[in-house]
């Protein structure tokens, strides 16, 4: 469904971010993108989305396709239309809008009354929680409701490719679970494909099809989620697991990252 391929994006004309980065996203898997803050991993969605301009960046070389098609040089709104949405990282629910006009705000660019209305109904089926909260200022929302809320807006404009950006940040486990359980299950009944970017490696290979690791603008390792999950370097590296199953040492991760320069 999506390809990038050996693409370089740059900031302002002199910042080099992302550097000869390539993957692909199959139509219907999850494939979750890994790696520590500054890896490029935000980037990388932008990229894809076209909301780079909106901070002096643009992809210098290489080119994105989605569905056989070429959209890098698009503007945002025109990608969107394609089919591909952006979940920013740190919720950014419009505050003074109830809860059901931030959703309704997510089907603006669709021209089917009776399926968005269909649509909103489905997303309250997913997120009962919501329901309770429709007439709600969505700036009075907890965290995960907030989180809750931003995915099922995404919802609203029927994407064939979401952008996921950090959706655990700030949520305590049990919610974090419980938005990830969510997610899974929209991709098996709705078919909807996922690039979920995410520093918990670890939720994150549980419900992922494969996976890649970034490293300063570059992916360093990629292969299928489960292999990824039982790779010994994968697991002391991102999961913080040593072989006996405990959890490293900060010194430990420290000596580690000077140790592995990721050769596999």
């Amino acid at each position: 469904m999506l390809k990038l391929n050996n693409i370089q994006v740059i900031y302002s004309n002199v910042i080099l971010v992302l550097k000869g980065l390539s993957l692909e996203v199959p139509d219907g898997q999850i494939v979750a993108l890994l790696g520590a803050n500054g890896a490029g991993k935000t980037s990388t969605l932008k990229a894809i989305s076209g909301l780079l301009k909106t901070e002096a960046g643009k992809v210098t070389d290489g080119s994105i396709e989605f569905l056989d098609r070429r959209i890098d040089g698009l503007d945002p709104e025109d990608i969107c239309c394609l089919g591909i949405v952006q979940v920013m990282e740190g919720r950014k629910v419009l505050e003074s809008l109830t809860v059901e006009e931030n959703l309704r705000i997510g089907g603006y660019t669709r021209r089917d009354p009776a399926g968005v209305r269909q649509d909103m109904q489905m997303i309250f089926e997913y997120f009962p929680r919501l329901v309770e909260r429709r007439n709600q200022l969505a700036g009075y929302l907890s965290g995960g409701e907030q989180q809750m809320l931003v995915i099922g807006r995404a919802l609203m404009a029927k994407p064939r490719l979401m952008l996921l950006d950090e959706p655990s940040l700030g949520l305590a486990p049990l919610l974090v679970r419980e938005i990830f359980e969510i997610i899974q299950k929209i991709n098996v009944e709705r078919g909807t494909t996922f690039l979920l970017v995410e520093q918990n490696a670890q939720i994150a290979l549980r419900i992922a099809h494969y996976g890649y690791i970034m490293e300063n603008g570059r992916i360093v390792f990629d292969g299928p989620a489960d292999k990824m999950r039982g790779n010994d370097d994968v697991r002391e590296f991102y999961l913080g697991l040593s072989e006996a199953g405990r959890r490293k040492s900060f010194r430990d991760v420290k000596f580690y990252k000077r140790r592995k320069r990721w050769v596999f």
